[in-house]
């Protein structure tokens, strides 16, 4: 099964000013950073209420707890949120037009209704589309988010435990190579 791709970072902004344009873009920017910036499934950004990412002071939450029941392997996990990603969750919040309640979907549909993960897997895929990036899909952010961890020189066991994997194995496949970071490699010796 060919993997998703993973952008470059001047992929990545001409994705992201793809998908910010219109109507809904707030929307969407906000998608494509918790999915670039936390490495969440696409299952798990459609599954999230506001609840999950606000606190009883309506700040946003430094990590938020998936439960078991949104999580892809059925065990629930602590998802940390970098100042980036909480700085986009709160621009995306003072946006809207009525402050959310903490049981409403943080996503919603143009017909109001909250997102199903195969209706937002298909929107994430038009945006990569329409920036011209083949081979893009809603698991992309998710492998960027660990491939630059892991180029970063941060920790398998930290990765695999952010990435909510249970063996290193499946984190690995996650990571992406290329021939500018193979020639950078050599280059520390």
């Amino acid at each position: 099964m060919k993997q998703a791709r993973v952008p470059t970072e001047a992929e990545f902004r001409r994705l992201v000013a793809v998908a910010s344009q219109g109507r809904h873009g707030p929307r969407n920017r906000a998608v494509l950073m918790l999915s670039y910036l936390a490495g969440l499934r696409v299952g798990e950004i459609a599954a999230l209420q506001w609840g999950d990412l606000l606190d009883s002071e309506d700040k946003v939450r430094e990590q938020l707890r998936l439960s078991a029941a949104v999580t892809k392997g059925g065990h629930a996990r602590v998802v940390f949120m970098n100042t980036r990603l909480r700085r986009e969750v709160e621009q995306f919040r003072s946006g809207l037009s009525v402050p959310p309640l903490s049981s409403q979907p943080v996503l919603i549909t143009q017909k109001r209704t909250s997102f199903s993960a195969n209706t937002l897997c298909q929107l994430m895929r038009s945006w990569y589309d329409q920036a011209g990036l083949d081979g893009g899909s809603s698991h992309s952010g998710r492998r960027w988010f660990i491939t630059r961890l892991a180029h970063s020189g941060i920790s398998p066991k930290a990765i695999m435990m952010l990435a909510g994997h249970r063996h290193l194995s499946t984190t690995q496949r996650y990571i992406d190579v290329n021939d500018e970071m193979m020639r950078a490699a050599v280059e520390v010796l």
